[in-house]
């Protein structure tokens, strides 16, 4: 490289820092001048805190009930309350569930733990529920106790009830009815098959009637 090219190279550079402005100079760009009061400080950004109390069971199995849920679940902590959703008419376990806990902290620590965890060859799952997601009906009746009805005690004394005669009456009819439908499914299946007459079908009365009084 020649000794003009030298020159003008430093020419151009020289030419070139012209154009910008010095940030040390007076004349600086009010786009760079420094903050006032110094330099600001970020603040630190603290971790959110978990505040959930509340815990979905999903996949309860069969027999694990409040008793037993309260009874397993109170070795990592107070709980606060505990519900099972029920079917309103049978009483039966829809086998899902909510629990309160007094500290968040168990809580999470529940969640960790108890999640896919293998019950009575049902994996739990077991989630935290935000407090703003919570139904504020959640926990209404948790306490409750349910009493199944007996369905069959109904029906017993449905069926032994005293009867009048003219109720004894139509109940022969629908079974001699029932009893002729069932002999013409079996007669056109071409099965050979004698049907046993009925019992009392020819008595006039039962044993128990309530004769009406005149």
């Amino acid at each position: 490289m020649g000794v003009k090219a030298r020159k003008a190279s430093k020419k151009a550079i020289k030419k070139a820092s012209s154009q910008f402005p010095n940030s040390d100079s007076k004349t600086a760009s009010a786009d760079f001048l420094p903050l006032e009061g110094g330099p600001r400080e970020i603040p630190e950004t603290k971790p959110l805190q978990n505040s959930a109390t509340v815990l979905y069971v999903g996949r309860i199995p069969h027999g694990f009930y409040e008793k037993e849920m309260e009874a397993y679940f109170q070795q990592f902590g107070a709980i606060k309350r505990l519900r099972i959703a029920r079917n309103k008419k049978t009483g039966k376990s829809k086998h899902f569930g909510f629990i309160e806990f007094e500290n968040p902290q168990v809580a999470e620590v529940v969640a960790d733990c108890m999640h896919n965890y293998l019950l009575f060859e049902h994996l739990l799952q077991v989630h935290l529920i935000p407090p703003e997601h919570v139904h504020p009906k959640l926990w209404r009746g948790f306490n409750y106790k349910f009493n199944p009805v007996d369905y069959v005690q109904i029906e017993r004394k449905r069926h032994n009830k005293v009867r009048t005669l003219e109720e004894h009456k139509k109940l022969v009819e629908k079974i001699i009815k029932r009893d002729t439908k069932r002999r013409k499914r079996i007669e056109a299946a071409g099965i050979d098959y004698e049907c046993p007459e009925i019992v009392g079908s020819g008595q006039s009365a039962p044993k128990k009637i309530k004769f009406d009084e005149d």
